[in-house]
């Protein structure tokens, strides 16, 4: 299908129920009128600072003390926002007295469950209670090795009421990679389970909780949440121990720039990165994106599929903030087979799903057609990320799931815990592209000068300050780390390392990783675009591409292909490729070498290590090129490994 292609129009009662409609009636009233949907962001890039006082205002923002301006400082890194306003993330989540479910859980074996707002709120203020016994004060940091359930977004919220920073990994990363992040910020108290369940399977990590706590003595406190075993460690309880109470809510009014929650990223090289992002910066972005931008109504029934460890976990939570039941799923979207979500949207009356592109195109494979399985009368509103979602995605979504929905692609980043690119309910949706930039998101195209174009591709920058960007790295005293991270390219100005297109009508198109760009003979694309084409061939099942200068200074591309189940590679599924990427692409991006891998190696996050496997090509030392504990599936290394040396070797493959 080809881009931008006008797939879907917002009907005039959509239209006049959306938030961002009432936001802007109110600011209407308040002298402010604007035409369209572009003048609107225009204004609130323009005008930064009165942009987020409306967000405050808008949003009542409870807080004591009085804030000096909304913006001290406008340099990035740097900004402050707000300064002298004490506020709690956690007690706007309660401020209202609510009916219904706060969170439906489901876990992969089935069991369904469900938690009141009453409930959690009376869990929240019982373990607040139970971490202030264990000697934990603001700032002291409580970490949680938990899986997508309950008691971990209690956790969370616990470590918010009484200031504490909280940090969270997927029981699914291994121990190595679990202190790698948590040895960085040395927490108090781990909330942690004994097992969990994916794809069918029991997995134990009584072993790896073990060494987790030896590498870590800094924890003082261990609360197990369902137990497997009968034997207690040191300082050990059980979740129903500190749950169990009836104390009163209490929250913690803490001042603006306090850390809400260490954050980390996918950690190619190096150590991951421990972000940390400020409570008044993620009450703000949350406040202003899931309403305005996801079109969160109290009520509605908000599920993103996303485990502990990555950045949507939190981005869900933020539902709360808006009366929204958060559903929560712990296991695999692919178990028993792919209808799994599908059934969770049915059962639980979802109102907004979202999900990756990799899981809608693994749909699109499969042949999965929900319209014709599935009730989905609730559902109006489906969200993707991860990566950039193809035309051919937005087309399945349309003719196979639902007619009339809102299909709403976004791009950000843990580095910002929000999409600065996405979805806008007033909107026309077009196949292929994102519908705009966010409100309060100066997102821009740079060329190679540093100049901001429009209609062809470039680095992907934020060139003014957003209330969620980290305040800092965690023991990065001077500040040199986090500057070398975003702004070393463009000084105070913010990179983020994508390739992105911004179109004349203000739609957007993300060409994949900056730092993983495809140029031959002067003709750059980004890898997504190679992916697209290849990728929509039923005999490939995935695919990596990696373009580098060669042994004799000449560019040389490897195209690494996983052939489809029950499909053998050979020459004449080489050619096919070739001539797919020569007729989609042209014959300039025409790969030197298709070669066939058992698998293509992906971060935790589920992305796509170009630049690590680039790198390992070009002669660098594994060790020095990736973090192990970075990689799903670390055994899938070897293999290019074993590549890479034939290659130096022989000069082909």
């Amino acid at each position: 299908m080809a881009q931008g292609k006008l797939l879907w129009k917002p009907d005039e009662d959509r239209i006049r129920k959306a938030n961002i409609t009432a936001y802007t009636r109110w600011l209407e009233k308040n002298g402010k009128s604007f035409a369209d949907y572009g003048e609107l962001w225009q204004w609130s890039i323009d005008s930064l600072e009165e942009f987020w006082q409306t967000i405050w205002d808008y949003n009542r923002i409870r807080s004591e003390g009085s804030y000096h301006k909304v913006l001290s400082s406008r340099k990035m890194p740097g900004a402050k926002w707000f300064e002298g306003a004490r506020l709690n993330f956690a007690e706007h989540v309660f401020r209202e007295r609510r009916q219904g479910p706060a969170l439906i859980a489901r876990a992969e074996d089935g069991e369904l469950r469900t938690a009141s707002w009453d409930e959690v709120g009376r869990m929240t203020a019982s373990v607040a209670d139970s971490l202030r016994g264990m000697g934990v004060k603001p700032g002291d940091r409580v970490a949680g090795y938990l899986p997508n359930s309950i008691e971990a977004a209690v956790a969370f919220l616990t470590s918010a009421s009484i200031g504490a920073v909280w940090s969270g990994c997927s029981p699914d990363f291994g121990a190595p990679s679990v202190v790698d992040r948590f040895s960085q910020i040395g927490p108090k108290v781990l909330f942690a389970v004994e097992g969990f369940r994916y794809g069918g399977k029991v997995h134990d990590r009584k072993e790896a909780l073990d060494h987790i706590l030896e590498a870590l003595p800094s924890v003082k406190s261990l609360v197990v949440v369902r137990k497997g075993s009968s034997q207690r460690r040191k300082g050990e309880k059980d979740w129903e121990e500190v749950s169990s109470g009836r104390a009163k809510p209490r929250f913690l009014r803490s001042p603006s720039s306090h850390p809400l929650w260490i954050l980390y990223s996918s950690g190619t090289t190096g150590l991951p990165k421990p972000l940390v992002h400020s409570t008044v910066g993620i009450l703000l972005e949350h406040t202003k994106i899931l309403s305005l931008h996801n079109d969160l109504k109290p009520g509605d029934r908000f599920f993103w599929f996303t485990t502990t460890g990555w950045m949507m976990w939190n981005y869900l939570l933020g539902g709360l903030l808006h009366g929204s039941t958060c559903v929560l799923y712990d296991g695999s979207p692919s178990y028993p087979d792919l209808n799994a979500l599908w059934d969770l949207v049915e059962e639980t009356g979802i109102s907004f799903m979202g999900s990756s592109a990799a899981f809608i195109a693994s749909c699109m494979k499969a042949k999965v057609e929900p319209a014709q399985t599935h009730s989905l009368s609730k559902l109006r509103g489906i969200g993707s990320t991860g990566s950039p979602l193809s035309a051919d995605a937005y087309e399945w979504v349309y003719g196979k799931v639902k007619e009339d929905v809102w299909l709403t692609s976004i791009s950000g980043g843990t580095d910002l815990c929000t999409p600065f690119v996405g979805g806008c309910p007033t909107l026309p949706v077009y196949s292929g592209e994102i519908q705009c930039r966010c409100l309060g998101a100066k997102v821009e195209s740079f060329d190679e000068s540093g100049r901001s174009i429009i209609g062809r591709t470039g680095e992907l920058v934020v060139t003014e300050p957003m209330p969620s960007m980290p305040v800092q790295m965690w023991g990065d005293k001077d500040g040199s780390r986090y500057r070398e991270s975003y702004f070393g390219m463009f000084p105070g100005v913010w990179r983020h390392g994508d390739w992105i297109e911004i179109t004349e009508r203000g739609t957007c198109v993300i060409h994949g990783r900056s730092d993983a760009t495809i140029k031959r003979m002067g003709i750059r694309i980004g890898t997504s675009e190679l992916y697209r084409a290849v990728e929509s061939m039923h005999e490939v099942s995935d695919v990596l591409a990696v373009d580098l200068e060669g042994l004799e200074g000449r560019p040389v591309m490897f195209l690494f292909v996983v052939p489809a189940a029950g499909t053998v590679f050979d020459e004449g599924l080489s050619s096919r490729i070739k001539r797919k990427i020569s007729d989609d692409l042209s014959r300039r991006h025409v790969p030197d070498f298709v070669v066939p891998v058992r698998s293509v190696p992906r971060t935790l996050n589920g992305k796509k290590m170009e630049v690590p496997i680039k790198r390992i090509f070009e002669g660098r030392e594994v060790d020095a090129t990736l973090n192990r504990g970075s990689v799903a599936d670390p055994a899938s290394i070897e293999e290019y490994v074993e590549l890479a040396k034939r290659y130096r070797r022989d000069g082909k493959l």
